[in-house]
């Protein structure tokens, strides 16, 4: 428990043992907690029944909120994207779908957050844009909760479904990843169902069966991308660490401990692994494993060469799966116009940093 990380980031058990161990009744310690999370405080000032000793003694133990938020953008098809500064000045960005239609499914009212685990990625998917500048650390649990509580804050939109899709990979953060699901699934914490949470992951075989072995029945989604170990491995680097046989017994003995379908992420990209035969294989895999699959054409990346296949080749290869009794979607993107569609995400210099830097007269060289 880092004494630096917010109070978004403990449970309720962690926040009583500290009351305890302060002396105070462990109603304070849900009366904090009824702060954050039902009032929403954004400041100790608001937290009006606790006494003015008490909330210094907070203020002074570690900070109620550590994101700032640097920009946000809007558009065209009720997409937002967050930029948030760290506490530590690195930035990550978060991406709100609003009342529109589902990540997964038909048209709803959910209002889907796409949070990041990481700033940056190490994993190197060559059509994604938040591996480009490499991996920089991972996300605490308060921070992954506070792009909740700050997209909420900023946008005035109640989110009631959460991804863990944006920048980084997941189970490469699994303990904080964790951490943070429980506080947003925790009737004192977000309150958001196991059902309403999926967790993205380019892979990682052994810790998808612990996340088999964790209670909650949350979503799983795997970025597969490649229905061959020859097709994968040209744009997934994961492949050859954990290939698609030790995957799919991973994957295999997830749904045997959970009961939500699994879905498969497909990303088409021209020339690579849209062949229609990748798509009879697809089908194969998807039916195996009692998988969806999820179709997204290819959105563009600055500085990657990949480019997205003709809507006649989307439709033939979407075509081949349902032929098949596969449930798929091909799924428009949102986003695409502000760079906050699915692997546009990426590692981004402050802002202040970079003008200051271009600000500076040139070092002197010789």
């Amino acid at each position: 428990m880092s004494e630096s990380s917010a109070i978004t980031g403990l449970n309720a058990d962690e926040i009583a043992a500290v009351f305890a161990a302060w002396g105070e009744p462990r109603f304070r310690s849900r009366q904090l907690l009824e702060w954050v999370y039902r009032h929403r405080a954004a400041s100790f000032a608001e937290m009006s029944n606790l006494g003015a000793a008490l909330r210094e003694r907070l203020r002074a133990w570690r900070p109620l909120r550590t994101l700032e938020l640097v920009k946000m953008e809007g558009s065209g098809d009720a997409t937002s994207k967050f930029l948030f500064r760290l506490g530590d000045g690195r930035l990550v960005e978060t991406v709100l779908i609003s009342a529109s239609p589902a990540l997964y499914g038909s048209a709803s009212d959910r209002r889907t957050i796409c949070v990041s685990s990481q700033v940056g990625c190490a994993y190197d998917c060559k059509f994604c844009a938040s591996g480009l500048a490499g991996f920089t650390r991972n996300l605490d649990a308060g921070e992954i909760v506070e792009q909740l509580l700050e997209v909420e804050r900023h946008s005035g939109e109640k989110i009631n479904n959460v991804v863990f899709m944006g920048m980084g990979e997941p189970l490469a953060n699994l303990a904080h990843v964790l951490g943070a699901i429980g506080i947003i699934n925790a009737e004192w914490g977000l309150g958001i169902g196991a059902r309403q949470i999926t967790v993205s992951t380019s892979g990682l075989a052994p810790q998808i069966r612990k996340l088999a072995d964790q209670p909650l029945q949350i979503r799983l989604a795997v970025s597969l991308h490649g229905a061959t170990d020859a097709v994968r491995e040209k744009i997934m680097p994961v492949n050859r660490k954990y290939p698609l046989e030790r995957l799919f017994e991973a994957l295999t003995y997830y749904g045997t401990k959970k009961k939500q379908k699994l879905s498969l992420e497909y990303i088409l990209i021209e020339g690579v692994n849209d062949d229609l035969e990748q798509a009879a294989l697809l089908a194969r895999h998807a039916r195996q494993l009692q998988a969806k699959v999820n179709l997204i054409p290819y959105n563009t990346v600055e500085g990657l060469p990949w480019r997205r296949p003709g809507e006649t080749r989307q439709g033939a290869f979407l075509d081949i799966l349902t032929a098949a009794g596969v449930p798929a979607t091909l799924r428009r993107e949102k986003g695409h116009d502000i760079a906050a569609a699915c692997g546009q995400l990426r590692l981004r210099e402050d802002p202040e940093a970079a003008a200051a830097k271009a600000a500076a007269p040139p070092t002197p060289t010789g």
